[in-house]
């Protein structure tokens, strides 16, 4: 039987389609190129901060591998033991990539300075160049991914919001992570910049390891903020204010629903949004005129926020509070008397 589950390749054209698989793969090829060239400058000049920052490249390119996976499981069709689907296999693998990979790459690169402050040794007299020239490349091609990462993610950005918003409230994990990683990794650059020009300049190991340590640190800084995120996510968010007021409208916006009596929204993926509603009806409201207006509330809900897939709207009769009266034919208990 042929499998039902698409390769990383298909789940990259997929993606390029609809958003974030640019941004992956320029980001992707940049990570594997720059890597290998900081490698060979480390290996030549001894420079810890080229170490670092060869082991911070490497990692992001793992880092896009996992992106591709986690998409290519998610698109898996839902059965019986995954009634919803597999998308929150993206938040998994998006949490891997921040707490194991920036965090190896952070602990390996803080070891690194360390290990440089306490064991000193200045770089290779004949190829101390060279660790400036890769570096000074690697900052033109992370800035080319990371305006790739940009220009994706203002497709799918909300007018007016901020970049640290759009990051804290995205349901998709790819592009704010590529944003964070981009970021970071131009950061870094800049650390080790400093580091090994200081070491150059005054002949003194003490500012390459210190490039390393701060390289370091800011992979963990990243880690953390991806974890908590990628964590809030699998744990289980729903609508954002604006999706939700904005489902809100699509339910009132009609004659049919005489109140919304509470609603509950969840993402089980990171496009496809979990709607559960109990609806008002009039009370002497035939089924079948009653299913035909849930049918046309669903169709507004859909109309408003396309992320909302799955709509379950459950009608009832509305009483209001401060208007409810006990049935007339209630049971009333005798009087003592």
């Amino acid at each position: 039987m042929a499998s039902t589950v698409p390769s990383a390749l298909e789940y990259a054209v997929a993606m390029s389609a609809h958003g974030g698989g640019k941004a992956i793969l320029a980001a992707f090829l940049a990570n594997m190129g720059i890597a290998l060239a900081k490698f060979i400058g480390w290996l030549l000049s001894g420079s810890a901060s080229m170490l670092a920052e060869a082991v911070h490249s490497l990692a992001d390119s793992v880092n896009q591998i996992l992106l591709f996976s986690g998409g290519a499981r998610a698109r898996r069709h839902a059965d019986v033991e995954h009634p919803f689907g597999y998308g929150r296999s993206r938040y998994v693998y998006a949490f891997i990539v921040g707490i194991i990979l920036f965090s190896v790459g952070g602990v390996f690169s803080i070891y690194e300075g360390v290990e440089k402050l306490t064991h000193p040794h200045g770089l290779d007299e004949t190829w101390w160049w060279l660790p400036i020239v890769i570096l000074v490349i690697a900052i033109v091609l992370e800035g080319l991914s990371l305006r790739t990462a940009v220009g994706e993610a203002r497709a799918v950005k909300q007018k007016g919001q901020s970049w640290w918003e759009f990051v804290r409230r995205s349901r998709s994990p790819e592009l704010p992570i590529l944003l964070l990683e981009d970021t970071g990794a131009l950061t870094g650059l800049v650390f080790a910049l400093a580091g090994v020009t200081g070491t150059v300049i005054t002949g003194d190991p003490v500012f390459d390891a210190l490039g390393t340590l701060a390289i370091g640190v800011l992979l963990v800084v990243i880690a953390l903020i991806v974890g908590v995120e990628m964590a809030s996510l699998l744990v289980g968010e729903g609508a954002t204010r604006q999706e939700l007021d904005a489902i809100i409208r699509a339910v009132e916006d009609g004659p049919e629903v005489q109140k919304l009596i509470h609603i509950k929204t969840l993402y089980v993926g990171p496009e496809e949004m979990l709607v559960a509603a109990k609806i008002g009806l009039p009370q002497d409201k035939p089924v079948q005129s009653a299913a035909y207006d849930i049918d046309v509330v669903e169709e507004r809900i859909r109309a408003a926020v396309p992320n909302a897939r799955l709509i379950y709207l459950e009608p009832d009769v509305y009483r209001d509070p401060k208007k409810a009266q006990p049935p007339t034919d209630a049971f009333v208990f005798p009087s003592s008397d």
